[in-house]
């Protein structure tokens, strides 16, 4: 059996957006993953994937711990023998696709998202370039999930073999099937995702302050990644927002919302956004690509431009003044939108298109 070794730095990322690719492979391949963390070992390893752990800061720019973690994947790959890499993820896809390419092992690499590192100037910026160079340079085929980001890689000469378009990791229309609207005169917003700046929780919060009532909830789904705790605590103790933490099963709380909010300032292709409008809920969104795929303004949801406050709140407004009735069309319309563009069947079959190519080359 040939031999598929897949890099990530999150385990709970694989199983909850990938699952469907990796049981896919399993089914031909031996598979193997290597991950820094032990979420969803278990559920991973009862599939049949082999796991290797691998330490990865997933946001340090320490030098000396990148070059460890490109020499950790160069000694996996000489002692699993792949014949093939996947990476996600941007460590896992600049060393391990440099690792892979010096063995000239076949890879195939995911562009989930960009961050802000483009938007960065001077040395960093041409530190980030040279880094995807030499991760991205003999790739079999890069996937990106908005045509935005395809189009700044060519613009810095950030090249490969191949590229493919997929709409993001699509969403499972079964685990995230259609719940009928809520009932009521409440009206419930959550923002789903880690706390941090880069996904608009200041503006979120902004928001929060000028429309929250006894009958408009903010209500936050994640964990905090950044020095926003001590102040979501005193807004939580004055009834502005409400915290429910982190989550590995979303569905309930995605049906128990009114809107669902994506108020980032990138993305690659957002999942609480597809998995929300799965579930048959208006969205509130960034009108950034990655978002702007998934919704349509004024028919699932409307748009306002990331890092502004007063759209959002303006967003809100239109909204909070549509009848239950109206929203929940809204809703049913979300739903139709994922069936017909965002089934994650779908983008399997892209990824095992791919994969079949190559290692038939292979022989």
């Amino acid at each position: 059996m040939k031999k598929v070794l897949i890099l990530i730095n999150s385990s709970g990322g694989l199983y909850d957006f990938r699952n469907e690719f990796v049981k896919a492979l399993l089914e031909k391949y031996q598979v193997y993953v290597s991950m820094p963390d032990d979420v969803k070992e278990k559920e991973l390893a009862a599939e049949g994937c082999k796991i290797v752990k691998t330490a990865i800061n997933r946001r340090g720019i320490n030098p000396l711990e990148d070059l460890k973690l490109y020499r950790t994947y160069s000694k996996m790959m000489r002692t699993i023998r792949p014949d093939l890499v996947v990476t996600y993820t941007i460590k896992p896809n600049i060393y391990g696709g440099f690792a892979a390419g010096m063995r000239r092992i076949p890879y195939i690499t995911t562009i989930t998202g960009l961050g802000g590192a483009f938007d960065r100037k001077g040395i960093f910026l041409r530190l980030v370039i040279t880094l995807y160079r030499m991760g991205m340079r003999k790739a079999a085929c890069v996937f990106f999930q908005n045509e935005e980001n395809r189009s700044i890689f060519r613009g810095y000469g950030i090249t490969a073999k191949k590229t493919r378009m997929v709409m993001g990791s699509g969403v499972n229309l079964e685990r995230h099937h259609y719940e009928e609207y809520p009932t009521g005169d409440e009206t419930h917003f959550l923002f789903v995702g880690r706390v941090m700046k880069e996904r608009g929780i200041l503006e979120y919060i902004e928001a929060a302050k000028a429309l929250h009532s006894d009958r408009v909830f903010f209500d936050i789904l994640g964990y905090c990644d950044e020095d926003y705790q001590d102040m979501l605590n005193e807004l939580e103790r004055q009834g502005v927002v409400r915290q429910l933490g982190f989550h590995t099963e979303v569905h309930p709380y995605l049906a128990a919302a009114s809107a669902i909010v994506v108020a980032s300032f990138h993305e690659g292709m957002s999942n609480a956004l597809i998995e929300g409008a799965a579930t048959g809920r208006p969205v509130i969104a960034s009108r950034i690509s990655g978002c702007l795929e998934a919704f349509e303004e004024g028919r699932t949801g409307f748009g306002f431009t990331p890092g502004n406050g007063q759209e959002l709140i303006r967003a809100m407004e239109k909204f909070i003044a549509l009848s239950v009735e109206e929203r929940a069309a809204m809703g049913r319309r979300s739903r139709e939108k994922m069936e017909k563009e965002f089934d994650r069947r779908l983008v399997t079959g892209e990824y095992m298109d791919e994969v079949g190519k190559i290692l038939r080359e292979q022989g």
